[in-house]
């Protein structure tokens, strides 16, 4: 006998709405797996075979984020097929800086009412993510909660964990004045500040959907829901080739508080403003919203993703094998002698 309740569906949870979700995601989820997985999708936890094949000492590393009130943006342009690459990002991203090779992924979706084809439409984007960061999505909920959530709105959060050889941790105790520091470019606002941007754009009042002159023609809508670059295939390429000494994923807070989170006391990162290729959005947000250009840097990645530090010496090669791997990575600063942490000048 199917499972079905009246009673429950009555109180507005339709559990059969989720059996047709769970249909419509499997192909999804199949572009994901890895040789690691041995479950399927609907058991009660998701299993992962660790291979620690060439890894002498495994350490897991695990990270959980969400994709924030960016969500409100996918409501308005009723596009629901990215903010899962988003959540992938948010915590693929975290999880490189240690180094770690990102193996598993979770996610976590709470709804006011269970559309199966739009649940179907935020796995694809999860799984689309997984794709991009290696990383099988084996597991995952959607929980329908009437009258806690509105009918049309849905949070979207998730989990993964990777593994590195403890040897092979990222140690910034070996970073010196002089060594440089390489700009990964950002694809867009990524999944942070949109408290502050949506009220700059006024956007549960103004036409977002419009072609806009200052971003080429597209609209501001479809510009802020750009995917978050997931930067995990590039950066393990990058491990292999160049001693990396720091890593740093600029998410909320920008530059002057994420960069200092991998850099030691007693030093700091000297960047040029002029350095710093500012993508279209920021300036119109800038202008737009007459936000101090301090506060610009200490919300928004302005067009960085991630920052590297490497050996002076080792800078051209690590720029080399980054542009090998598709990233268009620049020099973005230096490493000084200094307890300010961010040096903007």
């Amino acid at each position: 006998m199917k499972s079905y309740s009246e009673s429950y569906k009555a109180a507005g949870v339709d559990i059969t709405a989720g059996y047709k979700a769970v249909e419509l995601m499997k192909s999804h989820i199949a572009r994901t797996m890895t040789s690691g997985v041995v479950s399927d999708i609907g058991g009660f936890g998701g299993l992962f075979e660790l291979d620690v094949t060439n890894i002498k000492r495994p350490v897991l590393v695990s990270g959980t984020d969400g994709v924030g009130t960016k969500l409100k943006i996918a409501f308005i342009m009723d596009k629901h097929d990215t903010v899962g690459i988003d959540c992938v990002a948010m915590c693929v991203n975290d999880i490189i800086c240690c180094g770690a090779k990102p193996l598993i992924f979770l996610d976590y979706i709470a709804c006011g009412k269970n559309i199966p084809e739009r649940i179907a439409a935020i796995v694809s984007g999860v799984a689309e993510g997984c794709v991009q960061a290696g990383c099988a999505l084996i597991g995952g909920e959607t929980a329908e909660m009437p009258g806690f959530y509105p009918v049309d709105e849905y949070d979207l959060a998730g989990y993964s964990t990777g593994v590195v050889d403890k040897d092979k941790i990222l140690n910034n105790k070996t970073i010196k004045a002089g060594d440089v520091i390489i700009a990964l470019p950002s694809s867009g606002v990524h999944s942070n500040g949109f408290s502050l941007v949506r009220k700059v754009f006024d956007v549960e009042k103004a036409d977002i959907t419009r072609p806009c002159a200052e971003l080429g023609g597209k609209s501001v809508g479809e510009t802020l829901l750009t995917p978050t670059k997931i930067y995990v295939k590039p950066m393990l390429a990058l491990f292999d080739e160049v001693k990396v000494k720091a890593v740093s994923h600029i998410t909320g807070g920008g530059f002057y508080e994420n960069i200092p989170r991998s850099i030691p006391k007693g030093f700091s990162a000297k960047i040029e403003k002029s350095a710093v290729r500012v993508l279209p959005i920021f300036d119109l947000l800038e202008k737009t919203g007459k936000v101090d250009n301090r506060d610009m840097f200490n919300t928004f990645n302005m067009g960085v993703g991630m920052s590297i530090v490497v050996d002076k010496n080792d800078a051209d090669r690590a720029i080399e094998v980054l542009k090998q791997n598709g990233e268009n990575a620049y020099v973005l600063g230096e490493i000084v002698a200094s307890d300010e942490g961010v040096i903007l000048c």
